[in-house]
């Protein structure tokens, strides 16, 4: 892949990572928490695959762990950080297959929420 091709690839998935925090903030905004954590997995998963194309050169794989594109990207985070990450691979999961979705959502108040999406915005500008 060329260096030009490399860069509009980059900056697809950093542009959709931005698009996608707008949407996560709006869902928040609205309580639509499950679908607010949601979002947030998305925008950490974005970023890191444009932190990973211009770190390859090429592709990112088609992946959702943001463990595995931490590591593939070479990016160091705190243990803290990266143990929420852990926990936030669940909220692509559990938003996203029925038998999960129920409890998911129960589970996503204000108060469960909140927190969870201050974490993923700082490692988002960390990352950004």
């Amino acid at each position: 892949m060329n260096q030009l091709d490399v860069k509009k690839l980059a900056k697809y998935w950093a542009d959709t990572a931005s698009h996608d925090y707008q949407t996560m903030m709006s869902l928040f905004n609205s309580k639509r928490y499950s679908d607010s954590l949601f979002y947030g997995h998305l925008v950490l998963e974005k970023i890191l695959k444009a932190i990973v194309v211009l770190k390859i050169k090429g592709h990112a794989s088609p992946i959702h762990n943001l463990l595995v594109l931490i590591q593939r990207a070479e990016i160091e985070l705190s243990k803290e950080d990266m143990e929420f990450l852990a926990e936030a691979n669940k909220f692509n999961i559990r938003a996203r297959y029925p038998d999960y979705k129920l409890s998911f959502y129960k589970l996503c108040t204000f108060v469960y929420t909140k927190p969870r999406l201050e974490k993923i915005k700082s490692i988002y500008k960390k990352l950004c």
